[in-house]
């Protein structure tokens, strides 16, 4: 089965036409032009017209004309085939690349693994989970070491007091 890749969230409907609000996961907006594909279950969706609106988005569906149509689509999420992605230069990875990498300090002490990601504007930081026991670690040059996508391992070299 091939991996999706989550890039927004409905959230509620909007009007009586069949029109719904979506909440981006993504930085790519034009994920949410007239005319780009989405996934919803096993459902393929094509919308037909999309605004901004907020920090969301108001998008119609094409076939699906009045709110008894969407409801239950209200809570779910919209995704992409992982192959859909557009490659990053070398160096730059995606959010989605590091939930469930390996954290190893430089002196190879095992940390956790990453469980989700933290977006606070400034900087990232990374939810680290080894067991019942969580760790922080901002996503900043002089923490984060080496992150190696391909064998789903990142090195840090932990600021004093980060790991206690």
């Amino acid at each position: 089965m091939e991996q999706k890749i989550k890039v927004g969230k409905i959230t509620s409907t909007h009007g009586v036409r069949g029109e719904v609000k979506i909440y981006p996961l993504s930085d790519i907006s034009t994920r949410f032009e007239k005319g780009s594909d989405l996934i919803l279950g096993n459902l393929k969706l094509t919308i037909e017209k999309s605004r901004p609106h907020k920090n969301m988005f108001i998008i119609k569906f094409k076939g699906y004309d009045n709110i008894n149509d969407i409801l239950e689509f209200v809570g779910n999420y919209l995704e992409i085939n992982k192959r859909d992605v557009a490659p990053l230069p070398e160096g730059q990875y995606y959010l989605f690349d590091i939930i469930d990498c390996e954290v190893y300090t430089d002196d190879d002490v095992y940390i956790g693994k990453v469980e989700s990601v933290i977006e606070t504007g400034s900087n990232d930081v990374y939810v680290i989970k080894n067991g019942s026991k969580e760790v922080l670690i901002p996503a900043i040059r002089q923490v984060v070491s080496k992150v190696d996508i391909d064998n789903k391992k990142i090195t840090i070299t932990p600021l004093e007091g980060l790991l206690e």
